[in-house]
């Protein structure tokens, strides 16, 4: 062989093999992408979840206050508007400010359990008052596991050369799931 065709196998092989390393980073940094975005709809759906049971626990609650105090109905009635707003939420936005609305109204119902002692001493309203207050808890650590993703995701697409990779397979950025201005304030309960 003459020096000028090794040369040639030299130079080929090299632009092959930096093409092959390119390749492998451009697969690997899409799936990176793509391993983020699902962690950030997974996290979702698991701060779905516990609305959901939130929003499950609800209507025995208002069932149990509404047999002690039924003269109450407004109350009542923002209640059931509150839950279904946020079961109709399709975005955090949109969920986090329904959230915000729904938990006034809860506040407004448990002040109202504040009037009636034997309301108060029910075992049914205490293990629901309970369990409401555990699914709370749920709620704010799925809701911060699902900023916690947003963030790394977020983070990553924003990154070079990620960013790249991101703007050409289109993955934009997501929404966190904030509280409302609102819900910094104490809600007003009025009998």
């Amino acid at each position: 062989m003459s020096k000028g065709w090794t040369g040639c196998l030299i130079v080929v092989g090299v632009l092959a093999l930096v093409l092959l390393i390119a390749g492998g980073s451009l697969v690997g940094t899409y799936n990176s992408l793509v391993a983020r975005n699902e962690q950030v709809t997974n996290s979702w759906a698991q701060v779905q979840n516990v609305l959901q049971r939130r929003a499950d626990l609800i209507p025995n609650l208002v069932e149990t206050v509404k047999g002690y105090a039924s003269h109450e109905k407004e109350v009542f009635e923002r209640v059931a508007e509150a839950r279904g707003r946020l079961a109709g939420a399709s975005t955090p936005a949109e969920a986090a400010a329904a959230n915000a609305g729904l938990t006034s109204a809860l506040g407004r119902l448990l002040a109202i359990a504040e009037n009636y002692p034997t309301l108060k001493a029910n075992e049914n309203f205490i293990r629901l008052q309970d369990e409401l207050a555990g699914t709370e808890n749920r709620i704010a650590v799925e809701r911060m596991r699902y900023n916690e993703a947003v963030r790394a995701f977020n983070t990553s697409i924003k990154r070079f050369p990620a960013n790249l990779v991101a703007g050409f397979f289109r993955f934009g950025e997501r929404e966190y799931f904030e509280a409302e201005k609102d819900a910094q304030q104490v809600p007003k309960v009025k009998f």
